[in-house]
């Protein structure tokens, strides 16, 4: 499954290679509280179909019956981009379902040019980062290659939007754990790569839209490239196949490295890294192990919960305490224990 953003865009590139009316909704400031943050985006079709979200549904409601010809008598507008904003007053608020306070503002461009998308899809397919301007006054669009992911800029005067490729999660290991955790990763929108040289693992692997390649891990982390927007786990408590890994991915840019294991296995696999492969402490601060917080998990299917909760959250700039870690869950269950005894 894609993200949101390249899902939105890709459907309105195709509606207007059909020949199709379409608008393209982007979510620029809000206030208060929010339904969608901002740089969300929609697509709405002539004909009412839409593709993506700028709120909880009320105010879609309302740019439908306001822009599509079903249930308007006025075409969908043509020209320069317009700003439109939502819960300026109390009453707008409750009418459009937002939380007390809230408010949102949009830009709405008006059949965006369908060789513009056509590119920009494109370039995001090839793994390039993208910043897409919009000139307000024209809506004329121009785009360019990004160094690094920044948050959307809007002086009523230029919308400066910048989209990445999809997110990429690549597993090390193809065991039952890592069938739940890649199903998880698709439907959060992650590309999905999964490594086992092992003919006995691999042979029984049965999920739909995840890669599967069969090299060595430490070959297959170079060549699936780690960029910001990937991320890497080693699955399988086997040192042979996860440890290379880990130090290709761990001088990679990956915004997420980690690997299962208990924390005496976590402690043995940082010995191991240190003793023969030259690292330290310090280096291996960004390797998280035991993987995923605490939540109590037994089974492959809660496990998997607990690593995509913190890749989440690592990718959506949160800092957890060191109290969701698995480690310190464990020494509080451990204490209570002892305590209650």
């Amino acid at each position: 499954m894609e993200s949101v953003d390249l899902l939105v865009l890709r459907t309105a590139s195709g509606w207007l290679a059909e020949g199709r009316r379409v608008l393209l909704a982007t979510v620029v400031r809000t206030w208060g509280s929010s339904p969608r943050p901002v740089g969300s985006m929609m697509a709405l079709r002539d004909d009412g179909r839409t593709a993506g979200s700028v709120s909880g549904g009320c105010i879609e409601d309302d740019l439908i019956h306001r822009y599509s010809a079903a249930f308007s008598t006025q075409p969908m507008p043509v020209g320069a981009p317009q700003v439109v904003r939502y819960g300026v007053s109390a009453d707008e608020a409750h009418r459009f379902g937002l939380p007390c306070g809230g408010t949102l503002e949009l830009v709405l461009e008006f059949e965006p040019d369908q060789a513009s998308l056509a590119h920009l899809l494109a370039a995001l397919d090839d793994g390039v980062l993208m910043r897409r301007t919009l000139g307000m006054a024209t809506g004329d669009v121009t785009l360019v290659p990004a160094n690094q992911p920044e948050a959307l800029q809007f002086d009523g005067a230029t919308l400066i939007n910048t989209l990445g490729p999809a997110y990429r999660m690549l597993l090390i290991g193809a065991g039952a754990l890592a069938e739940y955790l890649a199903t998880m990763a698709l439907f959060s929108g992650f590309r999905v790569t999964v490594c086992d040289p092992r003919h006995e693992y691999r042979a029984g692997w049965s999920v739909a839209g995840a890669e599967l390649v069969t090299g060595m891990p430490d070959d297959e982390v170079l060549a699936f490239r780690p960029d910001v927007r990937s991320c890497v786990i080693g699955l399988t408590h086997d040192p042979k196949l996860d440890d290379l890994a880990l130090l290709a991915a761990l001088d990679s840019p990956a915004f997420y490295v980690g690997a299962i294991g208990s924390r005496r296995n976590d402690r043995s696999r940082r010995d191991r890294l240190i003793e023969h492969f030259g690292q330290s402490e310090a280096s291996l601060q960004r390797l998280h192990g035991p993987v995923g917080i605490f939540i109590g998990s037994k089974t492959p299917a809660e496990i998997a919960v607990s690593i995509m909760a913190q890749v989440l959250a690592i990718k959506n700039g949160v800092c957890l305490p060191d109290t969701l870690s698995v480690a310190h869950g464990k020494q509080q269950l451990e204490r209570n224990t002892t305590d209650a005894a």
